[in-house]
């Protein structure tokens, strides 16, 4: 499985990304990114990100909405390289 990319267009940081972690919420926490959250599954939406470019694979659909351009960092993982505004 090849690495992609997160870029974070704020702090500048770009991290790579195997996959390896359970989503993208455990990703940025082992790289000391803080992330506001509560549920950790997808319900609450306090985690929500704006997704700048790429693409995210749910693997489990998100119960809180999300508008056009937010992801769920708790509950989906890269599927390409992405930047999100953070």
């Amino acid at each position: 499985m090849s690495a992609h990319i997160i870029s974070l267009k704020i702090s500048g940081k770009a991290l790579p990304c195997s996959n390896r972690e359970n989503n993208l919420l455990e990703l940025l926490e082992s790289n000391q990114v803080p992330v506001e959250y509560q549920c950790r599954s997808g319900y609450c939406g306090a985690c929500r990100l704006t997704l700048l470019k790429g693409a995210v694979v749910y693997r489990q659909p998100p119960l809180a909405s999300i508008n056009e351009g937010e992801i769920l960092p708790c509950c989906c993982t890269a599927s390409m390289d992405l930047e999100l505004e953070i």
